[in-house]
């Protein structure tokens, strides 16, 4: 019988943990996109600048490297990493 309550509690935990998983994954950002996610992502991103071709070029440059685009119009870039860390020769960020 005790091992019966081992595996209702485990199956209890591997849910609870999934779910953390899952949730975790949408307050990031726009994580693990397919490659053809990436235009109408970086269309909202890139929606609020008045630099809309060069941002839509760095954006979908960025996105198709780390399939990954920062939610909202401006920063989160904490969110990925792989985007918020590619650089300029001078240091400055690449991705918008």
């Amino acid at each position: 019988m005790a091992k019966s309550g081992y595996n209702v509690s485990f199956l209890l935990l591997l849910s609870i943990f999934l779910i953390l998983l899952t949730f975790s994954n949408m307050v990031e950002g726009y994580n693990n996109l397919q490659p053809r996610d990436c235009k109408p992502r970086c269309t909202y991103r890139c929606s609020a600048t008045s630099h809309k071709k060069p941002c839509m070029f760095f954006c979908q440059k960025c996105c198709a490297t780390c399939l990954c685009v920062p939610r909202g119009v401006f920063g989160h870039k904490q969110s990925c990493p792989c985007y918020n860390n590619w650089k300029t020769q001078e240091g400055k960020s690449k991705c918008p």
